[in-house]
């Protein structure tokens, strides 16, 4: 087993008042070469928007780009003709493939919190394509939900690369089981609130952990915990 861990501390930073963002590895004004990605996930931002601001219109090629909603609301509106909001508990999904654009703004009253996660794609140029799903925490609690997934299916999104994304949810203090395939893959780890332990690396909320050339691992939890698992390969092949 290899690991690596990823200090939220550690985050590159950028604030320009109505945008707040961490980042894990290489993104906008900040690189750093020993940060560049992990795998094939080349973006992992931690971003607060104020209300009544956001993103305006731009474009996006090649690109598996999933945000998930911690806190507020937020509205997309994109070239391919979807309008649509997403609010807290909630994960969409944007295939860019051959080429869309689209904006999305902070539409509540208060900031908007939300992981902004980019995955370098299976297929190249394929027709741009969009999709979202709610995963309320109640339905969740205690248990590791998919929210991502590369199988098709009506309980999580779709992505296109051999890539999984889950979010556990726990209120009592525990210990949850995860095996992956050994083979070009490796595991993210992002502790979103609460107390974890994964391989005897104690995180604090906002830190995150790599571990690639395993099969199996044990993650120790606390009350009231919230962390996410993305597994993706390692190099695309």
């Amino acid at each position: 087993m290899k690991t690596e861990y990823f200090p939220a501390g550690e985050r590159g930073v950028k604030d320009i008042g109505w945008l707040k963002s961490n980042f894990f590895f290489s993104f906008s004004d900040y690189q750093n070469p020993l940060r560049s990605a992990f795998g094939t996930l080349v973006a992992f931002n931690d971003d607060y928007v104020m209300p009544g601001k956001g993103f305006g219109t731009h474009p996006h090629v090649n690109m598996e780009i999933i945000s998930i909603l911690l806190k507020g609301k937020m509205n997309h509106r994109d070239s391919m003709g979807y309008s649509t909001k997403i609010e807290a508990d909630g994960v969409q999904i944007m295939s860019a493939g051959e080429g869309l654009r689209h904006e999305e703004h902070n539409i509540g009253d208060s900031d908007v919190n939300f992981l902004q996660i980019w995955i370098t794609p299976k297929l190249q140029n394929i027709t741009p394509r969009y999709q979202q799903r709610s995963f309320p925490r109640a339905k969740r609690k205690n248990r590791l939900t998919t929210i991502v997934s590369p199988e098709e299916g009506l309980n999580h999104c779709w992505i296109n690369q051999n890539t999984r994304i889950s979010l556990g949810y726990y209120d009592l203090p525990g210990s949850v089981p995860y095996s992956l395939q050994p083979v070009n893959k490796c595991l993210f780890i992002f502790l979103i609130s609460g107390t974890l332990k994964v391989n005897n690396q104690v995180l604090h909320p906002r830190d995150a952990f790599g571990i690639w050339e395993a099969s199996e691992i044990s993650l120790q939890h606390g009350e009231e915990t919230e962390f996410l698992i993305l597994e993706t390969p390692i190099n695309q092949k």
